[in-house]
């Protein structure tokens, strides 16, 4: 990859991932707000946990192809540290900003800080080559077939291999998810050895505002929140919501 080459493609499919949240998001503020059919209900409905189990597969899986293709222009450990305090700043953030909101079931492990840790590991696993693809699928199954109390805590939990879900608005552990970004750097880096073009080729110009959106994707996903509820309150306070 030359230092000027830009994958569009990359960022267009990351930008995509970018609205399917946004709209999710928003029809959850929307049932916050009480604007939506109160039987709605995000926390068990398949219509809802399959599309947020979709949403973030589709984000990790980008952050992996991210990673191949940071590896492939021979990103340094400096920058790449820069990047990943970016996402750490965000993600504590995150945080503070659900535990003003939700004091019962603030984010401590949600997506940010899940990519955040994941990078680190993705990155040093990279020279793995082939073997990302059975040591994803390892990363995947092992919630499923072995769980224990001791990773029930705040402090644990990150890890994923809890007996039960824990009681917060985002949960992004470790296992299963890694398995997605270590498939997701294992799927770059094939397709950056053997097929460059299904990352490096044209982009319909239609789709050119996914890319744009898909490059400034931690800006809009730290923004399109308080956006959304900063609105929706206003309609609140005018009267116009259930609320």
């Amino acid at each position: 990859m030359s230092r000027g080459e830009r994958f569009d493609r990359l960022d267009a499919l990351r930008g995509a991932a970018i609205v399917w949240m946004a709209g999710f998001h928003f029809a959850f503020d929307l049932n916050h707000f009480r604007l939506l059919d109160p039987r709605q209900d995000f926390y068990a409905d398949p219509f809802w946990t399959l599309q947020r189990t979709a949403i973030v597969s589709l984000f990790l899986f980008c952050a992996g192809l991210g990673q191949a293709a940071a590896l492939d222009a021979g990103q340094g450990w400096p920058r790449f540290w820069r990047r990943w305090a970016q996402v750490a700043g965000c993600a504590l953030l995150v945080s503070i900003g659900s535990a003003l909101m939700f004091p019962r079931s603030w984010i401590s492990f949600g997506v940010l800080h899940g990519i955040a840790a994941m990078l680190i590991l993705a990155r040093l696993a990279a020279p793995l080559g082939r073997w990302l693809w059975p040591l994803g699928a390892l990363a995947i199954a092992l919630p499923a077939v072995w769980q224990h109390g001791f990773f029930d805590s705040r402090w644990s939990n990150w890890v994923g291999l809890v007996t039960h879900k824990p009681v917060t608005e985002d949960y992004v552990p470790l296992l299963p998810w890694l398995g997605v970004v270590l498939w997701g750097l294992a799927a770059g880096q094939w397709a950056l050895a053997r097929r460059r073009a299904l990352l490096s080729g044209p982009l319909p110009r239609g789709l050119a505002p996914l890319a744009l959106l898909g490059r400034w994707s931690l800006s809009f996903y730290m923004v399109h929140q308080p956006v959304f509820i900063a609105a929706l309150t206003a309609l609140g306070a005018l009267g116009l919501t259930g609320r």
